[in-house]
């Protein structure tokens, strides 16, 4: 090829896009290339080329305007620049794209509370089954739509990754690739967080020594962090305590712009480590917990957002979550079963006190394994036993006692993947032990093995009362609520193994989930349930990320000993979607250690919850027990440190309004914004629908796009695209590509652009973001650039427009030169001067032959009125949302600092004033406060500074993206008589006020539609058709698009004006009317047709 030159136009693999050179250099035989990208701008660093992929390298012509481009070509390429910046026009863009259906308090979080935000750092903490996840995704959408974001890392609990994983694709179709042990330990020197730009990883992965520190310098734009409570400090004093999660917390927090935690438990009644956790966020804004309390009940808390699950309502005003009722079932063990549960908890109690002299914690822990074992059945406690006498046998047979090796973390455990817990739980359970010699250990073998004996013997019996009461309360419940779905949960793999034979010989048909099943498998068992089986029995991790809303029933075979898993438990039926009252059965046996310490403080829950008439009671048993937790209160008990009689008189003596108090406190309902402003959503949801290209434009668009490329995709009877081959040209994409939309399929059987549709029918929503469409998006604005450059010929059929259509991209940069914000304006230019127009006008006008005997217009001059008359509204609009927040940080953050600043100087003068008094106060000590006072002075220019960069708005760079010549409509056209659409105008706004609704004229601005009219309970939207006879009446493929948008709101009045009167005729969603595609851009309604429809 021809040398390369700075402003040539080349297409090539090293660039996602077609690109203009800026830099072309050679050294030692390859040249250093730096280039911008044509469509978006971005700017593309120094590449190295060889001559061989020089001569690879296409050149792409330059395109001179003179109109003599492809009409179809043009109007393509601009609308791909339309639908790529879809986000300005409808203000609820990422809803629309994404296959959710969107809540009012999920709409409130991100598009009233995040969006707006110039510096992201926030806290979402709403209560359980809020739909945390959906909000997260819906701003990962909206930032990487306004190109804001592209590197993305969330950070979950290991249990939680599959859930993540599923939910983003599924719904939001973004692909995230999991970062773990083995691929960072297989990367042989590279670094796979940098290699790849959506990533996600378990908290407890990344908190490593070795891994932070692949971490530690690596930027994100966007990072969020899931039960981001775990990132737990703590302060003691003057001393603050790190775990090794805030560690993990610190270095996120440095190296994002965009950091959004999320949890349910902000607050668990600590203050100071609530505030260390906001610390993360933003360090300035809260020295104390008054200054967040302010913020709050002032509606102006910049960094945190929590709303109670009472609050929650749908946009009818009807309550998210049905009312749930938790039933305690009480029932007594049979007294060989009292025998083998004694023996067994005596052997439990002897080793653990051994444990407990020795302070050997791992082998405690092991022991009450086996007792939840003993909780959960007799089936899983015999398996057990007979594990663990297996593995203790050989090690007797070996000569040897294991030693534990590192102390368990019971929060890290239960943190892990379910089957990798069970994994840790077994290793213990079977070969740790309390005893200190190879004696004792033979005698402890002999306990086992007689304990077995009588497990044995209570299963040949066939005595399991437990199991007795389930299939009474299920026959029960069968009667009670015929043809209901039943959950079963359990935590033991063995119960649940057990019981769905046992269940299934009882004539019941069952499916199982639990957390060794692989995603595809659980979500196979989920339709299963719905679809076929009566009854489901499910271990925790079976139920995550798994919608089990289909039943109303659940029964807890088992308690567990952590009350965070039996509030998620309940949720997995009682959470959005849910259309019955919610009932949950605890299955506890009354004489036993366990069973009574729940029996009593279920009891207690139950008047609490009462008196507060909140259900969110569960998960905060901590807080209720003054800050033991129900497992230690189970252990003391088991282990004899404290009697039952002892435990029930601490729980009974627990005032209710002190414990209400703490539960209050724990769940941060002073935090809570109460208020959702269901008006102001409505008025959002009614501009998106009036605006939003989605799914009308973008499925006009990919099916012009595709013919224009030579994909052959065509819409079949069931209102489904197919697509049987996708051609290598839209196969082949950049990595860069693949990383942010997935891999293009070489096929696509059944593709819908109406999300409603993908939900009931199965189908696969096609929308901005789905690789397929993105592809074809990217090649169109590759081929059509030059189109677009040279212009193209239009003829308006209306007759209403004349002169040059410029397409213009504005853009705006804050101070510190991060892009803000862009817009898309349409400009016509005329002997008139210039004015601005609706960007879908192309949809109204019929295409012509390119031609390049057209005088071209001066651009700079376009240039120049969209810099004097449009932008500067444009800046102001987005200007008075930062000033707005940063008025907020600046209040809090400037008083924080002036507080923290005062104790300082206090210190220092103390410190200065007993020097003085002849106290021998270390010189070094006096430098350390010194410097903390001008630290926090530094701190308080910096947070100015940082606000005024973020206030500070500049007019970026004014791109045109193409320019169209419209002409008077060819002679053969039938151009609309002006005095006779006057006149139809004029019939329609009046009869609109005869029906006591208030009509607006908006036929200048190409909405497609002419009138706006406002009655008390409807908005109706009205294009008004003229004529001086009955004939075919036209729509144009703007109005005909939005008719199908807003069918039964869009009305056709058609105005004759034959006799002495005009006659109004009026339609009611003429898109259901058989019409004849008359062109390209228009649609022909059959006059008999619409008269017997008005």
């Amino acid at each position: 090829m021809e040398e390369l030159k700075p402003g040539m136009r080349v297409r090539g693999e090293f660039w996602p896009e077609p690109v203009r050179i800026l830099w072309a250099e050679e050294r030692a035989g390859l040249w250093r290339v730096e280039a911008v990208g044509e469509n978006t701008g971005r700017y593309f660093g120094e590449r190295w080329l060889s001559a061989d992929d020089l001569a690879s390298l296409e050149i792409l012509p330059e395109g001179r305007p003179d109109f003599s481009g492809s009409a179809e070509a043009v109007f393509l390429g601009l609308e791909a620049h339309r639908v790529k910046l879809a986000h300005q026009f409808d203000p609820l863009h990422a809803l629309h794209v994404s296959l959710i259906d969107p809540l009012p308090h999920q709409i409130d979080a991100v598009y009233f509370h995040m969006l707006p935000k110039a510096r992201l750092r926030f806290l979402l903490a709403d209560d359980p089954g809020a739909g945390k996840t959906i909000m997260a995704g819906l701003l990962l959408k909206e930032l990487k739509y306004r190109e804001m974001v592209e590197r993305v890392l969330i950070v979950v609990p290991g249990h939680l990754r599959d859930q993540w994983i599923r939910e983003l694709k599924d719904k939001f179709g973004e692909t995230f690739q999991v970062v773990d042990r083995g691929l960072l330990d297989g990367a042989y020197g590279r670094n796979p967080w940098r290699e790849f730009s959506q990533v996600l990883t378990s908290m407890d992965f990344a908190k490593q020594d070795d891994v932070l520190s692949t971490l530690a310098d690596v930027e994100w734009d966007l990072v969020i962090v899931d039960e981001a409570h775990k990132l737990a400090a703590y302060r003691y004093g003057e001393k603050t305590r790190k775990t090794q999660r805030y560690r993990l917390g610190e270095v996120l927090a440095k190296n994002s712009r965009f950091l959004l935690f999320l949890t349910a438990t902000p607050h668990r009644g600590d203050p100071e480590n609530f505030r260390l956790l906001l610390a993360l966020l933003d360090p300035d804004l809260f020295a104390s917990a008054e200054l967040l309390e302010e913020a709050v009940r002032r509606g102006e808390n910049p960094l945190v957002l929590r709303r109670l699950k009472e609050d929650l309502k749908t946009i009818d005003g009807v309550p998210l979550f049905p009312p749930r009722h938790v039933h305690t079932v009480l029932f007594r063990l049979s007294p060989e079963e009292a025998n083998f549960y004694w023996a067994l908890t005596r052997y439990v109690r002897e080793g653990f006190n051994r444990a407990l002299d020795t302070e050997r914690r791992n082998v405690q822990f092991a022991l009450m394994l086996l007792q939840r074992r003993l909780s959960s059945s007799l089936y899983a406690a015999r398996r057990s036993l007979e594990r663990r006498k297996d593995r203790l046998q050989k090690l007797l047979q070996k000569g040897e006692l294991l030693r534990e090796r590192g102390e368990i973390e019971e929060e890290e455990l239960e943190d892990l993947p379910e089957v990798e817990r069970w994994k840790v739980e077994e290793e213990l359970l079977s070969r740790l032990t309390a005893s200190q010699t190879l004696e004792d250990l033979a005698e402890e073998i002999r306990a086992l093995e007689e304990l077995i004996r009588m497990a044995r013997e209570l299963e040949r019996q066939e005595v399991e009362t437990k199991l007795r009461e389930l299939q009474g309360l299920l026959r029960t419940l069968g009667e009670k609520y015929p043809g209901e779905k039943l959950v079963v949960f359990t935590e033991s793999r063995d119960t649940l193994e057990h019981l769905a034979a046992k269940i299934q010989r009882w004539g019941y048909s069952v499916s199982v989930l639990h957390g060794g099943m692989n995603l595809e498998e659980r979500i196979r068992a989920e339709a299963e349930f719905r679809e076929r089986t009566q009854i489901l029995v499910s271990t925790e991790a079976g139920g995550e990320g798994i919608n089990l809303q289909c039943a109303s029933l659940m029964v807890n075979y088992d308690i567990p000993w952590n009350p965070n898993r039996l509030e998620q438990r309940m949720g997995r039926i009682h959470r959005y979607g849910q259309q019955k009252e919610v009932h949950i059965y605890n299955l506890v046996a009354e004489d036993t250690v366990e069973g009574e310490v729940l029996r009593r403080l279920f009891r207690k829950l139950e008047e609490i919850q009462r008196a507060m008439g909140s259900d969110r009671v569960f998960d905060v048993i901590q807080e209720v027990l003054r800050g033991q937790s129900l497992s230690d209160l189970i252990v003391e008990a088991l282990a004899g440190r404290k009697t039952l009689e002892e435990i029930a008189a601490e729980i009974e003596r627990i005032p209710n309004e002190e414990a209400i108090r703490r539960i209050r406190e724990a769940t941060a309902e002073a935090l809570a914004t109460r208020h959702i402003d269901l008006s102001r959503i409505l008025g959002e949801e009614r501009k998106a629908k009036e605006n939003r290209l989605v799914p009308e434009y973008v499925e006009a668009f990919f099916e012009r796009a595709a013919g224009f490329l030579g994909l052959r995709a065509w819409k079949g009877e069931d209102g489904f695209w197919r697509v049987e081959s996708v051609p290598s040209f839209l196969r082949q994409r950049s990595p860069d590509f693949r990383s942010r939309f997935g891999e293009v399929r070489e096929r696509y059987r059944k593709l819908t652009f109406y999300k409603e549709k993908a939900f009931h029918e199965g189908g696969e929503y096609i929308a901005p973001g789905h690789p397929l469409f993105e592809a074809v998006l990217e090649e169109i604005l590759a081929r059509t650039s030059a189109d677009c450059e040279r212009g193209a010929v239009f003829f308006d059929p209306r007759g209403r427009l004349s002169g040059t259509l410029f397409f213009v991209e504005a853009s705006l940069e804050d101070g510190n030169g991060e892009p803000a914000a862009k817009r898309l304006f349409a400009v016509l230019s005329n002997q008139n001067g210039m004015e601005p127009v609706n960007p879908s006008i192309l949809y109204d006008l019929l295409p012509g032959e390119g031609r390049s005997d057209l005088d071209f217009p001066d651009s700079e001059s376009v240039r120049a009125f969209v810099a004097k008359e449009l932008v500067p509204k444009f800046l102001a609009e987005v200007r008075a949302e930062r000033v707005r927040q940063a008025e907020i940080r600046r209040r809090y953050g400037l008083r924080s600092l002036e507080t923290l600043i005062g104790e300082a100087e206090a210190n220092l003068l103390e410190l200065e004033m007993r020097r003085a008094f002849g106290e021998e106060i270390p010189q070094m000590v006096l430098d350390r406060a010194r410097e903390r006072r001008e630290a926090l002075e530094e701190r308080k220019k910096a947070l100015l500074e940082k606000l005024r960069r973020e206030t500070t708005l500049l007019p970026g760079k004014i791109k045109i993206l193409g320019m169209v010549a419209v002409l008077p409509a060819p002679a053969e056209e039938e151009i609309p008589d002006p005095s006779l659409e006057k006149i139809g105008m004029e019939v329609a706004m009046a009869y609109e006020r005869e029906q006591g609704r208030i009509p607006t004229d908006v036929s200048r601005e190409n909405l497609g539609y002419d009138i706006r009219s406002v009655g008390k309970d409807e908005v109706r939207y009205i294009e008004v058709k003229a004529r001086a006879k009955k004939g075919p009446v036209t729509l144009t493929q703007n109005e005909w698009l939005m008719a199908h948008r807003l069918g039964e709101e869009y009305w056709l009045y058609v105005v004759t004006v034959e006799g002495e009167a005009p006659k109004l005729w009026i339609i009611r969603n003429p898109a259901e009317l058989p019409a004849e595609k008359k062109t390209v851009v228009q649609y022909e309604l059959d006059w008999q047709k619409w008269a017997k429809a008005a």
